[in-house]
């Protein structure tokens, strides 16, 4: 018997020794399986804080106001009750911005200057704030994903910056460890603006809604030391970005 014949006997013996109902084809094998079809799944959307496409409310958003003040073209003058900072343009108009500051305990107030600026900052949590929240990265490297946003502008003295956030849904509300922020257009904006040395005057969260803007910050000019200096005194450590 030859080895073609043999092996064509084998063959036929063993389809039908199988049960045609049950049984797969003998060459099943060589047939390209069948694709699995999955079901789309819904992608979740971000919570509103990690998104960069949330809109502030209208009165936070950047405008130009009326603003009377004897502070020079150039001054920041931050409204911490208000949750507004203004850079004053000069011939009673300013630059509003909406802002996020320092939540209950963490606010203050002074008169100081714009000591450097930076574009992406990385960011170094201060050790007060380690202490509190030891989870947290040692250091977070500039970029999108970084709590300062887009740009910092750091004020001379303290451990505070004027910066931007990757979470704009927190403009105008009391959030901080005593930073400013604001939405990182909004930074890049005031950014362009600011020059090194420029004076920023830091209203109390105390101040009366009903005093001018104005009377506050000539206050805290001619004042710098009292009572604005012993704000400073009791200023509690505590991380702040």
């Amino acid at each position: 018997m030859s080895k073609s014949f043999a092996f064509a006997a084998l063959i036929g013996a063993a389809a039908l020794s199988c049960n045609s109902a049950n049984a797969e084809p003998l060459f099943a094998f060589l047939t390209p399986p069948t694709q699995t079809q999955f079901a789309p799944q819904a992608v979740e959307p971000a919570p509103a804080e990690e998104r960069d496409d949330v809109q502030v409310a209208p009165r936070l958003q950047r405008q130009i106001v009326n603003y009377a003040s004897t502070e020079a073209a150039g001054t920041i003058v931050v409204d911490t009750p208000h949750t507004f900072l203004y850079y004053v343009l000069g011939n009673g108009k300013a630059m509003r911005y909406g802002i996020g500051v320092g939540r209950e305990g963490f606010t203050w107030s002074g008169v100081r200057s714009v000591e450097r600026k930076a574009e992406w900052p990385d960011w170094y949590p201060p050790s007060e704030m380690l202490s509190r929240q030891p989870y947290l990265p040692r250091m977070t490297a500039g970029g999108p994903g970084n709590p300062l946003g887009a740009r910092a502008m750091y004020i001379g003295g303290t451990q505070y910056r004027i910066h931007g956030t990757n979470a704009p849904s927190t403009i105008g509300k009391h959030v901080s460890s005593g930073c400013i922020r604001l939405t990182n257009d909004d930074v890049i904006d005031l950014f362009n603006r600011v020059q090194v040395g420029a004076k920023v005057v830091v209203l109390p969260q105390t101040a009366v809604a009903q005093v001018k803007h104005a009377s506050m910050s000539n206050a805290y000019a001619q004042q710098p030391q009292s009572p604005a200096q012993a704000t400073w005194d009791r200023i509690r450590p505590s991380g702040r970005y």
